[in-house]
């Protein structure tokens, strides 16, 4: 019987959650709940001067947002650091690692290091070996107890290579001579990454490690280590990278608030559409299918459907959304207009409203005005692409102080004529029984015929005052959502609802 699968997401607590770690913890998931196996948290956190508390919160909360939860943890891995050192004194103590006695200073120096370089590549490859490598045990053991600083050092076979099958990239190999004797301790004791992650891994009973490509290069020199402690190596996927536009690697450093899943969050993308879009970054279902519950992306994931190359997070400065890719606009749109249940998408609205003071407790479910709610939200959805849209850009139905897009009042309220004839139209609907679509509609038309105007010089004026947006659903229905006293109230002082409320 198979080992019950058990990964790990390891993320440093040196930042917020960047994409590419919410992706590699993601598809963690994914692979472990379709096997019914167990998803382990584990905060890398052994370099102090950067890991932070507000980080791990950052992580924390970022992996909640998007609905990842774990079984185990989290665990911090400067726990463990006690247990990383007796791993090497192991090691030491079986010979397959050496104490490094050279002097700091000689190890850091560029002069030192150029040297060695170059007297490698005079041995055409040869690697350069230590001089402590083959020290006597016992002259080993006494310098060490006379308190002579050291590094260990696990020693790496000379000849042969590092295989190993990468579910995703297939055979990957490495000629040992490329690989150096690798620190395992530095001499001050503090136990190096590849060490603490190999021992965390075999204590956790690690079946499969998920993580980026740019580990590749890390797993030859861990699978010496798993090899060194008698442990047999987990399953290797390593993902395809995240690039943006330019095929640079997508970073905090270079890229900002772009990068980071808060800014998601909090620009109004909802949770699904996020996960899923996230979810087709480097991977695909074998099909079609874009929008997919998250029942969905569980049964389709497997590691054999990510693809090699790299993904690209598409974007771009000439859209007014510059903090997001247009196919992730896109998705968030698709779950706003369809795919989310509609009490799921009246919480999400509910919260926005209430974190910008537009809520009202008479839209709550037991409220006078929930039918009103439920049918403004359904209206609404279908053009919104992120939720503060239904604050921001439609700010006009749940408020009356709502800012005038300042081109659609240049382009459709310059004319002092229109606004008299906005006016009346607002004074004929005060009247109007019963105000309905179509009563609404056959009025502001056979008013236009009247004046002498268009009726697209009514509706586009129409919209412009009643919610200060070129753009939105259709002008009637608007009417309808607004009701009567509000419809006529805001015709009639058309030119008051304009004056000095253009939006920046």
């Amino acid at each position: 019987m198979a080992n019950p699968i058990r990964v790990r997401f390891a993320p440093s607590p040196t930042g917020y959650l960047h994409i590419g770690s919410a992706r590699t913890a993601l598809f963690n998931w994914l692979f472990v709940r379709k096997h019914g196996g167990t998803m382990i948290l584990r905060i890398e956190d052994t370099d102090k001067q950067r890991s932070t508390d507000e980080s791990t919160r950052s992580i924390l909360e970022g992996l909640e947002w998007i609905g990842i939860d774990w079984d185990e943890g989290p665990y911090y891995q400067s726990a463990y650091v006690d247990r990383h050192r007796s791993a090497v004194e192991q090691l030491v103590a079986e010979g397959k690692a050496y104490r490094d006695f050279t002097p700091r200073q000689a190890t850091d120096d560029k002069t030192v290091k150029a040297d060695i370089a170059d007297r490698a590549r005079a041995n055409a490859g040869e690697k350069v070996r230590n001089p402590y490598r083959d020290l006597d045990a016992a002259e080993s053991d006494r310098r060490a107890a006379d308190g002579e600083p050291f590094a260990v050092r696990l020693k790496v076979p000379d000849e042969g290579a590092s295989t190993f099958v990468d579910t995703v990239y297939g055979d990957q190999t490495v000629d040992m001579k490329s690989i150096e004797d690798l620190v395992l301790l530095k001499s001050d004791g503090s136990p190096l990454y590849n060490l603490s992650v190999v021992v965390d891994d075999i204590d956790m009973r690690i079946t499969h490690v998920i993580r980026g490509r740019d580990h590749v290069s890390n797993t030859h020199k861990q699978i010496l280590i798993y090899r060194a402690l008698d442990a047999e190596p987990p399953t290797f996927a390593h993902l395809p990278l995240i690039f943006a536009p330019d095929r640079s690697k997508l970073s905090k450093r270079k890229h900002g608030p772009v990068v980071s899943l808060t800014t998601y969050r909090d620009r109004g993308f909802v949770p699904e559409a996020f996960r899923n879009f996230i979810a087709l970054l480097g991977w695909s279902p074998g099909t079609d299918e874009e929008v997919m519950s998250l029942d969905e992306l569980i049964a389709k994931f497997s590691l054999e459907g990510i693809n090699r190359a790299d993904a690209i997070f598409n974007f771009s400065d000439a859209d007014d959304r510059t903090w997001t890719d247009a196919k992730g606009l896109w998705m968030n749109a698709e779950y706003l207009s369809k795919a989310l249940p509609e009490e799921r998408i009246l919480g999400l609205v509910e919260g926005e409203l209430r974190s910008k003071e537009l809520w009202s407790e008479e839209y709550a479910a037991n409220g006078p005005r929930h039918d009103w709610y439920r049918s403004t939200v359904d209206l609404l959805r279908a053009r919104a692409r992120t939720i503060d849209d239904f604050s921001v850009n439609n700010r006009a139905f749940w408020a009356d102080d709502y800012p005038i897009d300042p081109k659609a009042k240049a382009k459709n309220l310059s004319d002092p004529k229109t606004l008299e004839l906005l006016a009346e139209l607002g004074r004929r609907y005060e009247s109007l029984e019963p105000f309905a679509l179509e009563t609404a509609e056959s009025v502001l038309r056979a008013y236009a015929d009247e004046a002498g105007v268009k009726a697209g010089v009514l509706i586009n004026g129409s919209r412009t005052v009643l919610t200060g947006s070129p753009v939105g659903p259709g002008i009637f229905e608007v009417m309808m959502a607004l009701g009567k006293s509000r419809t006529a109230e805001r015709l009639q002082g058309a030119a008051q609802v304009t004056a000095g409320r253009e939006s920046v």
